[in-house]
């Protein structure tokens, strides 16, 4: 999931970049958005592993 997110926010950052260079206040909260989409990809991945570790390890 953390690596479908990563590409689509290549994506949107490769796409914005062949637009323009030129800073733009949309073009920066695009990617802004993408990576905090990432992050939050991340956060979840992290959350999940430990919902399923936590419990076997202290079970074990």
């Amino acid at each position: 999931m953390v690596l479908v997110v990563e590409l689509l926010n290549s994506s949107v950052e490769a796409a914005i970049d062949r637009i323009s260079f030129d800073h733009h206040d949309l073009s920066k909260r695009a990617k802004d958005f993408g990576s905090a989409a990432v992050m939050l990809a991340l956060l979840i991945a992290a959350l999940l592993w430990a919902t399923i570790c936590i419990p076997l390890v202290i079970n074990w």
